[in-house]
């Protein structure tokens, strides 16, 4: 007999085996629920009360209704640069990233002999922590001595400024997302690859389709769902990102704040600042952002996306 079955035993004799059942179920997902409750539910709310206050951590919140998001909007000049810089960097980066993720997957999809090494190599970069990543990308890119700059010497292009110059900036930082995130887009990809009947790939060669017919009219529309969920977590993933902005930028924000990126500037309100109450404000904006985002691209999916239930 088991602790949990023992006190359900002792405290409620007359439940009936249903009953019983039932509260031993809750007894078993209650640390879950507090958990939930604790870690997630509160947060939430009290971010969303932190947001109408004026809270610098060591003296108590004061209520100052809408005011912060007023001073978002309306005042602070260097919101609207994050959002700028953070709307280019997913506008790029998401599409790059499924279109790298998508090539590597349908390469690694052959079966030939050592394709498993390739499918580690490939990935690893995923498993880099962030800050080594870019710290490997700042020499990488190094207007002078770079790898990158002497390959584009080699080819008769110029030397680029990269993270140091206003116009490359960002392009650098995106260039450092798909080598270090284009291995877990590749993996998903790959493993819904491998669910295409294999029956309906040899079909369409019978019927004397060529190899990018098979691709637009069979592989694009069996991984739509995996496309989709690649898209939605890449623009989510996107819209946050920090650590490599906050080590390219050297603990700034970039020539001109060309890597002020939305995170980057709650950080610097919450933690260098103590502007929690503006901060808050910051992240409950981004949340309905992509709250929004996600309903609109869930919406428009019935138009593209297929799923195994036609009822959906």
């Amino acid at each position: 007999m088991t602790v949990v079955q023992a006190i359900s035993k002792i405290t409620m004799p007359r439940l009936s085996r249903q009953a019983r059942d039932n509260l031993t179920g809750y007894l078993f997902v209650l640390p879950w629920i507090l958990s939930l409750l604790v870690f997630t539910a509160y947060p939430m709310i009290a971010s969303i009360y932190f947001s109408m206050t004026r809270y610098n951590v060591l003296n108590p919140p004061q209520w100052i209704g809408l005011a912060n998001f007023n001073e978002m909007f309306r005042v602070d000049p260097l919101y609207w640069t994050s959002v700028s810089n953070t709307a280019y960097y997913v506008f790029f980066a998401v599409p790059l990233g499924l279109a790298f993720g998508l090539v590597l997957a349908l390469l690694l999809n052959q079966n030939v002999k050592g394709i498993g090494f390739f499918r580690t190599v490939f990935y690893l970069p995923g498993l880099v922590p962030a800050v080594a990543s870019t710290l490997l990308w700042m020499l990488l890119l190094n207007p002078q001595l770079g790898l990158v700059n002497q390959l584009l010497g080699v080819l008769g292009i110029g030397k680029l400024g990269w993270l140091g110059s206003p116009t490359w900036s960002k392009p650098g930082l995106i260039l450092m997302s798909l080598w270090g995130g284009t291995g877990g887009t590749m993996l998903i990809f790959l493993a819904g690859l491998k669910e295409i009947p294999q029956s309906l790939i040899e079909a369409a060669m019978m019927d004397g389709a060529n190899a990018w017919q098979r691709f637009w009219v069979i592989t694009i529309p069996m991984i739509s769902t995996t496309i989709f969920f690649n898209l939605v977590m890449g623009i989510i993933g996107s819209f946050q990102v920090f650590a490599s902005a906050y080590v390219a930028a050297g603990n700034g924000a970039g020539p001109l704040n060309t890597l002020l990126m939305y995170m980057l500037l709650l950080y610097r309100n919450a933690f260098r600042y103590f502007n929690m109450g503006y901060a808050a404000a910051m992240a409950l904006v981004l949340f309905v952002v992509l709250v929004i985002l996600t309903l609109v691209m869930v919406r428009f999916s019935r138009n593209w996306v297929h799923f195994e239930d036609a009822n959906r």
